[in-house]
């Protein structure tokens, strides 16, 4: 009865939510779903395990109500087969409604036994983005009834770089709802969503846990690519005092080499590698050789998957964000010692990696500051658009004066030999 005061859902999936085990509507569904029926364009923000999919499938079930269209009516497009099947099992879970038809799509198999599925009848299609597009191009997708169309997991179908698809896709329905779940809404999650949404309402959730784990004090800075994090590095780098003794860690060995080749040349002796892939750079075998040495920064990689111990490091690094959330949280775990107490975690991460932070701020319970980026930092990017803007202001320039390249003259166009003191056109020039 809770779920049907508080969802105004229909019996039936009163039901099947009380059969499935669940006890009362969680925050993403009190929040959106009033929005979802009423047909609103929407991008939901919540961490995993919030309840977003069961949302937006109780949505569906209670728009469609019945079966036996002509075509699908709703298309959910999810990044791979393993997230494609987990959403069918919970439409299967919920619809006790037999009459609508789920059929899944996805780069494993035939494409004609999918598009057999399909011909067969679909109510709702739930599919990779790169296969629901190559079905639709060979006409076995039709997309004229769709009401609603859904993006699930969309930080990592951006992550994948299936962003053109999706943008396709949208594009070639008419008029529909739009949905995005998400785990994390960033720059270019939101260049995608502007081509298809219409004046959205963005729900965000911060549900971060109960447990609040002690950790060290830790700051983000959020980077538009890996050569401004290069950047930033040595920007922060340049303190000597501050950054007396430091650790950075890569995701593998040979983004270490890449970034000690990027550094500033005056590191040289401030700076070595972890177990190094090449005997010309410097390096250590042991951690204990580093805290013992005069060398200030040490690179060390995640794919060497050791147990680095860390005490007695004042200011820790994470260049790249590693793909093991226990790893990182390992690593920022405050101890019973007094001396980590004092110790700092900087982290850098692009908008890619945002969603992985998300679930480490999930596993300790609170969100990791935000920090601002340093106002002399160079961003990569907008260096090249300013040497992009320079080269062709150079080549207007140019050709409005014309300078340097001038007509030829008639005598000088090869057209005609001269030398027989007559005006013989050359035929053979080009042979």
């Amino acid at each position: 009865m809770v779920l049907l005061e508080k969802l105004k859902l229909s019996k039936p999936l009163v039901r099947s939510m009380t059969d499935a085990g669940f006890l009362g509507p969680k925050d993403i569904q009190l929040k959106t779903m009033s929005r979802i029926l009423g047909g609103q364009d929407l991008i939901a923000v919540a961490p995993e395990g919030s309840g977003k999919t069961t949302t937006y499938v109780l949505g569906t079930l209670m728009r469609l109500k019945y079966g036996f269209e002509e075509a699908p009516r709703a298309l959910v497009l999810a990044p791979d087969k393993e997230r494609v099947l987990a959403i069918i099992e919970q439409y299967q879970l919920l619809n006790k409604n037999q009459t609508i038809r789920i059929v899944g799509l996805y780069p494993e198999g035939g494409m004609e036994s999918q598009m057999d599925a399909l011909a067969d009848g679909a109510d709702i299609v739930v599919a990779t983005p790169d296969r629901a597009r190559a079905i639709y191009l060979k006409l076995g997708l039709n997309l004229n009834k769709i009401i609603m169309f859904i993006v699930d997991d969309a930080a990592e179908i951006v992550k994948r770089g299936m962003q053109l698809p999706v943008a396709e896709l949208a594009r070639s329905i008419v008029k529909s709802q739009r949905l995005v779940f998400t785990e994390v809404y960033h720059s270019k999650l939101k260049l995608l969503t502007d081509q298809f949404l219409n004046e959205p309402a963005i729900i965000e959730i911060g549900d971060l846990g109960e447990q609040k784990l002690e950790t060290v004090d830790q700051i983000l800075y959020n980077v538009p690519d890996f050569k401004t994090k290069v950047n930033l590095l040595n920007l922060l780098l340049e303190d000597e005092e501050v950054f007396d003794k430091v650790i950075v860690f890569v995701n593998t060995r040979l983004t270490a080499e890449k970034v000690f080749k990027s550094l500033f040349k005056y590191l040289d002796k401030d700076i070595a590698i972890y177990k190094p892939l090449f005997f010309d750079h410097p390096g250590f075998d042991l951690i204990e050789e580093f805290k013992a040495s005069d060398t200030r920064i040490l690179l060390v990689a995640d794919d060497l998957k050791e147990s680095i111990d860390l005490k007695s490091i004042p200011i820790v690094i994470h260049m790249e964000i590693p793909a093991n959330v226990e790893t990182f949280v390992g690593r920022i775990l405050k101890s019973n010692l007094e001396h980590d107490t004092d110790r700092m975690g900087l982290n850098f991460a692009t908008d890619i990696e945002l969603s992985q932070v998300k679930k480490i701020e999930q596993a300790i319970g609170k969100p990791i500051a935000m920090a601002e980026l340093p106002g002399n930092l160079v961003i990569e990017k907008d260096k090249l658009k300013k040497v992009k803007k320079h080269a062709e202001q150079s080549v207007s320039t140019a050709s409005d004066i014309g300078a340097a390249f001038h007509p030829k003259k008639k005598s000088n166009a090869k057209d005609y030999n001269y030398s027989s003191k007559e005006k013989a056109k050359m035929k053979f020039k080009n042979r």
